[in-house]
């Protein structure tokens, strides 16, 4: 049942993933003159990156395979400015070790290997992106409790997996890098 599992999730990921990069191909290629490897890199990167949402959204964790998976990908067009880049998992670092249960380890190494990918100015980016994201989503669904006049639940039904809005602003910083 695990490696079906697996499989399922890594296929739609790529489909995803590649259907995504695709309905950017004409920006992100065409106009913006991004070289062969690069291209190659962010669509791996960009599945990678679903399949860590889709493990997110599923089961509440992100594997280390996929992590690792990502770093192995940071090094197809790597420069040494992109070793600072995983640095961007410190502030998430931080806030996890401020806050017990706020942040999950699997969403600190993703952004650790995102920034190693994207670059550190790049990856700043992407997590505010996805950062920004996450409030709106929040905001919204106060919104959403406060008009149906609900009281608020406890704080594990609110928790929400980061991985799809990391990888919302990681792919986005990739795209347009």
């Amino acid at each position: 049942m695990g490696n079906k599992l697996l499989k399922q999730d890594i296929l739609i990921a790529v489909f995803i993933g590649l259907g995504i990069y695709m309905s950017f191909y004409e920006t992100a290629i065409r106009n913006l003159n991004i070289e062969a490897n690069s291209t190659v890199q962010t669509v791996l990167f960009c599945c990678l990156l679903f399949a860590a949402s889709v493990w997110d959204i599923r089961k509440r964790i992100i594997p280390d395979v996929i992590c690792a998976a990502v770093l192995l990908t940071g090094t197809m067009s790597f420069t040494p400015d992109n070793a600072f880049g995983v640095l961007l998992g410190l502030p998430l670092l931080i806030a996890a070790l401020i806050k017990e249960g706020g942040m999950g380890g699997g969403d600190i190494k993703l952004t650790s290997v995102s920034g190693f990918v994207l670059g550190l100015p790049s990856g700043v980016a992407g997590l505010i992106i996805a950062l920004v994201a996450v409030l709106f989503y929040h905001l919204g669904l106060r919104v959403i409790r406060k008009a149906r006049q609900k009281k608020s639940p406890v704080a594990k039904e609110t928790a929400v997996p980061m991985a799809p809005f990391l990888s919302v602003g990681f792919i986005l910083a990739a795209i347009f890098n």
